[in-house]
């Protein structure tokens, strides 16, 4: 996502006209583009896989509240799921969570949207699912790691396959720390539920 921001915006002033192919769908992509266009830029096509952007010689300034962030709401609903908790995340836009509240919602999480934001409770028996990420509107990435901490204290097994990044699963030995039961095949985790965390000291990579 981050590669494609900084390609827009740098085409948002660049002579001529720029078309960038298999561009990253997220809601931030549409939300930079949005942004862009108020400040007098030409920019079509953010949210799809195809974005062209006809170069202006300068943009003025602007008042822009930024969107909720969805990982951060995301990694908050996964936190209410754990504790059991009952957690209102206000202003968290549901249909930029769609896969991941598919998920919460499979794994016993009661999720609902309310006005002003989405209601998360957690249950007392967190069942196992299977993940797999995806670009949007599929499960992300940066959502991968808080759900396989879910998957270590769930009922059963959990199958988790990073297909977006390699090497994206540098925080599994520091769960094993913590008494995860993880195994790594390639870009599939296994997880084994049911695990009793314990504090450890760990690194953040």
């Amino acid at each position: 996502v981050t590669g494609c921001e900084n390609l827009i915006m740098a085409a948002a002033l660049a002579q001529g006209r720029t078309v960038i192919e298999n561009a990253a769908r997220e809601p931030e992509v549409e939300e930079l583009a949005l942004v862009l266009n108020k400040m007098g830029a030409r920019i079509q096509g953010a949210g799809t896989a195809i974005i062209t952007i006809e170069g202006v010689d300068d943009l003025s300034p602007i008042e822009h509240a930024i969107m909720p962030d969805r990982i951060e709401a995301g990694t908050y609903a996964v936190a209410a799921a754990m504790t059991h908790g009952d957690v209102l995340l206000e202003g968290c836009r549901p249909e930029h969570l769609e896969a991941v509240i598919s998920k919460l919602r499979a794994s016993g999480v009661t999720v609902a949207a309310e006005a002003g934001g989405v209601r998360v409770k957690g249950d007392a028996d967190i069942r196992a699912v299977d993940i797999v990420t995806q670009p949007h509107p599929g499960f992300p990435t940066d959502m991968q790691a808080q759900f396989m901490v879910l998957a270590c204290i769930a009922r059963g097994q959990s199958i988790i396959k990073e297909m977006i990044f390699e090497n994206r699963y540098m925080h599994v030995p520091e769960l094993g720390r913590m008494g995860a039961d993880i195994v790594i095949d390639g870009r599939t985790a296994i997880v084994r539920g049911g695990a009793k965390l314990t504090g450890a000291s760990v690194m953040a990579a």
